[in-house]
């Protein structure tokens, strides 16, 4: 993330000089507003067509056809069908539908326009098609993508890191429905360049399209990551041990993921054509459900909500199995080329494990065991400390949990720091 504030050697937004910020931040509220509605929109529309395709593929052609929903056939045969659809957007679709996802996080250099097309047809089919994947990065790049095109194009004296931070910010607000995200995500990449004015200058206008992207989809569909779960208004000695031991063995299974990775990704791309290894990666995707059943397919937040309401229904080994699946079908997905982003996924991930936990140690108490196991498992997946961190507070909705969180999240910390987690670099190493 750090280099993307500072694309074509410039910090994502003007340092204004001590005398002058009005005349510097006000010329920027207009380009930050409509970025920030405009990644909203785009953020909506992916969200409502994928919608709208999950209801047509999954539930009116099966009842058409008189064959259960979530049948294990019928999972399998989705998912390599999805599988077959998004290699065929890979392999015709002007630049082949964006970089290799595993070697992206969340934002990266802009992209040619003409890919971004390709990349939203090649993740709404994944979203709707039982991938487990989230919006967040191809929504993110084609923010980026669409930014910089249009910046460029009309203020081409403007840096290109002012376009790329909004694309950033703007979308991040969307996604999350707050800009606080957006905020904490860039404050920590900027905090590598002291002495260049202040930080709130800098976050002006990439704070400004963050917010502007999340009250569009708050007005639009009021997106949220509570979870429903019982508020803990007085956390006690045993609920910050729970907290620890937790996010750290969250943290740990995560970075199975992480170190399986690099090898996964090798074997799917030595098969060298995507006809071939985006089927096979449906086909696998579809064993996958069929062994975890309906809740361990698609983004996974809509899943998390119905876990925890089942709270007390699931056994162990049924939560453990899901955490499990869902954790491969993720690591599948991400290596063999699907479009689509981690941390929707891994939030289902951690709540399983967390509800796993709770259900072998009733004592836990269930808003600490789930929103512990969001955070260890996103530190080790995403290596985004703050938006681990922010997640992992928004599904707790409580604010007592968030000393518990930051304590938390230290031990967590220091089992994943310097070790893989799931991005790749350009030679297709673990990145740390």
């Amino acid at each position: 993330m750090r280099h993307l504030l500072t694309y074509g050697g410039a910090v994502a937004t003007e340092t204004p000089s001590p005398e002058a910020p009005l005349r510097i931040l006000l010329p920027q509220i207009l380009p930050a507003l409509v970025v920030g509605v405009g990644s909203g929109l785009l953020y909506l529309g992916v969200s409502e067509l994928a919608d709208q395709l999950q209801e047509l593929m999954w539930n009116n052609v099966p009842d058409a056809l008189g064959i259960g929903r979530y049948s294990a056939l019928w999972i399998i045969v989705m998912l390599t069908a999805t599988g077959i659809a998004v290699g065929l957007v890979v392999w015709k679709a002007p630049g082949h539908a964006g970089p290799d996802p595993a070697m992206e996080g969340l934002g990266g250099p802009p992209m040619p326009v003409v890919v971004v097309p390709g990349l939203l047809l090649a993740s709404t089919l994944a979203l709707a098609g039982g991938v487990s994947l989230g919006p967040e990065s191809p929504t993110i790049g084609s923010a980026i993508a669409l930014t910089y095109w249009v910046g460029h194009r009309f203020l081409p004296a403007v840096p290109g890191g002012f376009w790329v931070s909004l694309g950033i910010a703007g979308t991040l607000g969307a996604l999350f429905g707050t800009p606080v995200a957006a905020a904490l995500v860039i404050s920590e990449a900027l905090a590598s360049t002291p002495g260049k004015g202040s930080l709130w200058d800098r976050l002006f206008a990439p704070l400004l399209a963050a917010a502007a992207g999340s009250m569009t989809t708050q007005l639009a569909s009021s997106p949220s990551f509570d979870m429903g779960l019982p508020p803990l208004d007085h956390p006690g000695y045993e609920d910050l041990l729970a907290a620890l031991v937790l996010a750290t063995l969250a943290a740990a299974l995560g970075l199975l993921a992480g170190y399986a990775f690099p090898h996964v990704h090798r074997a799917f791309t030595r098969l060298g054509h995507p006809m071939v290894i985006l089927p096979l990666g449906g086909l696998l995707l579809g064993l996958l459900g069929a062994l975890g059943g309906h809740l361990t397919l698609f983004k996974g937040l809509t899943e998390t909500r119905d876990i925890v309401e089942d709270l007390g229904t699931l056994g162990s080994g049924e939560l453990a199995k899901l955490a499990l699946v869902k954790l491969v079908a993720l690591l599948v997905a991400s290596a063999c080329g699907f479009r689509g982003g981690r941390v929707f996924p891994a939030v289902f991930v951690g709540a399983a494990f967390g509800l796993c936990a709770q259900a072998l140690v009733p004592e836990i108490n269930p808003t600490v065991a789930v929103s512990a196991g969001v955070l260890g498992i996103l530190l080790a997946t995403t290596r985004q400390g703050w938006v681990s961190l922010f997640v992992a507070a928004v599904v707790a909705a409580s604010p007592a949990m968030l000393a518990l969180l930051c304590i938390a999240s230290l031990p967590a910390w220091l089992v994943v720091t310097g070790r893989p987690f799931l991005q790749l670099d350009e030679r297709g190493k673990a990145l740390r």
